[in-house]
C-alpha cells in the first residue's frame, strides 16, 4: 500500500478534467484522504456522472466546464463553492494533447505545419491559459484565508520536444514557467505552486491510439527514485496511480515549505515515508526552465 500521511478532511479540492485519467486518480485519492472534491469534464456528461459516482457523491460534485471558457469557469468555481464551500486546492489537470491535432491525414504526425489553426489555437488556450483562468478566480479567496494549494500537471521532457506533439510540449513547458513565477508571486501568502508530471506515458485515455489498461507491466517501484527529472523514455505506460502519493502530500499542510518545484510521480516511493519520498521526486531547483 502507498505510503500517505495526510488528512484533507477540513479542504475543498478542484480539480479540472477529473472525470477521467490522472484527474480522476487524484480526485479519488483526495476523497480518499478526506477531502471534497469539486471534478470538470468539457467533453462527456456520462464521463463525469460516472466520475463522480466513483468517487461517491458525498464527496465529489461534478460540473460540466471547458477551461476555454471563462463564464464556464466562473460558473464552475461558484457552483462548486456554492457546494462544498472556499476552494483550497486547485489541480490544474485539464488538458488537449498531441492527438487533437487535425487537420492531417495522420493527426498525431502532424507537423507544426500541416495542423488545423483552431486546433492549434485551442490546445495553447485549454493548457495555458486555462491554468491561468482559474487560478485568477480561485487565489484571491486562499490569499485571504492564508491557505492554498496549486498544483499545475507537467509533462515529462522529452515529450516538450516531441517532434510530432503540435503545441502540446511547448505548452507544458511554459506552463512550468508561469508555475514558477506564480510561486514567486505568492510567496509569504501561505499560497503554494508546484508542477506534478507522472514520470512518463501514462495508462489513461489521453495517449493518443491507446487503449486503456493495455499497459506492458513494469515494476513502478523499482524505478520509483530512478527517473532523472522525468526524462527517461519508459518501456510500457506508467500506471496512472503514480500521481496518488504526491498528490495527496502537496494538497496537505506538510507541503507548506514548498513551492516552486516539480515533482515527478514515478520517483515517488511508494512505500517510503513522505519526507523521503519527496528526496527522490523533486527535480534539481533551477533558474529558469530550459530545453536546449
Amino acid at each position: 500500500m502507498t505510503h500517505i500521511v495526510a488528512d484533507l478532511s477540513k479542504r475543498h479540492a478542484f480539480v479540472t478534467g477529473g472525470a477521467r485519467g490522472l484527474g480522476l486518480v487524484m480526485a479519488n485519492a483526495m476523497a480518499d484522504a478526506g477531502a471534497k472534491v469539486t471534478v470538470t469534464a468539457a467533453r462527456s456528461h456520462e464521463e463525469l456522472d460516472k466520475a463522480v459516482q466513483t468517487v461517491g457523491p458525498e464527496h465529489c460534485y461534478g460540473v460540466m466546464a471547458d477551461v476555454c471558457s471563462t463564464d464556464a469557469c466562473t460558473t464552475a468555481v461558484e457552483q462548486a463553492v456554492g457546494r462544498f464551500g472556499p476552494i483550497d486546492i486547485l489541480v490544474n489537470n485539464a488538458a488537449r494533447g498531441p492527438g487533437e491535432m487535425q487537420g492531417t491525414s495522420a493527426p498525431f504526425g502532424a507537423t507544426a505545419f500541416e495542423g488545423d489553426e483552431e486546433d492549434y489555437s485551442r490546445i495553447v488556450t485549454t493548457n495555458i491559459v486555462g491554468p491561468w483562468r482559474m487560478a485568477k478566480l480561485v487565489v484571491p479567496s486562499m490569499v485571504d484565508r492564508g491557505w492554498g494549494r496549486i498544483v499545475n500537471i507537467s509533462t515529462s521532457q522529452p515529450t516538450m520536444l516531441l517532434s510530432i506533439g503540435g503545441p502540446y510540449g511547448p505548452t507544458k513547458a511554459a506552463l512550468e514557467t508561469q508555475s514558477a513565477i506564480w510561486a514567486k508571486q505568492l510567496e509569504g501568502t501561505g499560497v503554494t505552486v508546484n508542477v506534478l508530471l507522472p514520470g512518463g506515458a501514462s495508462d489513461t485515455p489521453f495517449i493518443p491510439g491507446g487503449k486503456v489498461g493495455s499497459r506492458v507491466d513494469i515494476d513502478w517501484p523499482a524505478l520509483a527514485g530512478n527517473i532523472a527529472e522525468g526524462n527517461a523514455n519508459i518501456s510500457g505506460l506508467l500506471p496512472a496511480e503514480v500521481m496518488v502519493a504526491p498528490i495527496v502530500w502537496l494538497a496537505s499542510d506538510a507541503s507548506a515549505h514548498i513551492t516552486g518545484r516539480r515533482l515527478v510521480g514515478a520517483n515517488w516511493p511508494p512505500h517510503a515515508a513522505p519526507e523521503e519520498a519527496l528526496k527522490s521526486a523533486m527535480t534539481p531547483a533551477i533558474a529558469a526552465p530550459h530545453v536546449l
